[in-house]
């Protein structure tokens, strides 16, 4: 199977299913660098440290991916 079909297939799933397949695909490419993972790991931590402490404010997902899109046109 080729990659244009595979995406289009992709493409056909619900958002759901897409999010869980993309994240599947991130795991496999971030198996290659453990050392990247785990200060995604350190970073995740302090940022969930810093909104227990009222420092910053919580987004939810949707917002934060139009946000991010937004950013990059």
């Amino acid at each position: 199977m080729d990659v244009a079909t595979i995406e289009r297939q992709a493409l056909s799933l619900t958002v759901a299913e897409r999010a869980l397949l993309a994240d599947r695909l991130l795991q496999t490419l971030d198996q290659e660098d453990p050392e990247r993972m785990e200060r995604w790991g350190r970073e995740a931590d302090r940022r969930l440290e810093a909104y227990e402490r009222g420092e910053i404010a919580a987004i939810d997902g949707p917002e934060a991916v139009a946000a991010i899109r937004r950013r990059l046109r």
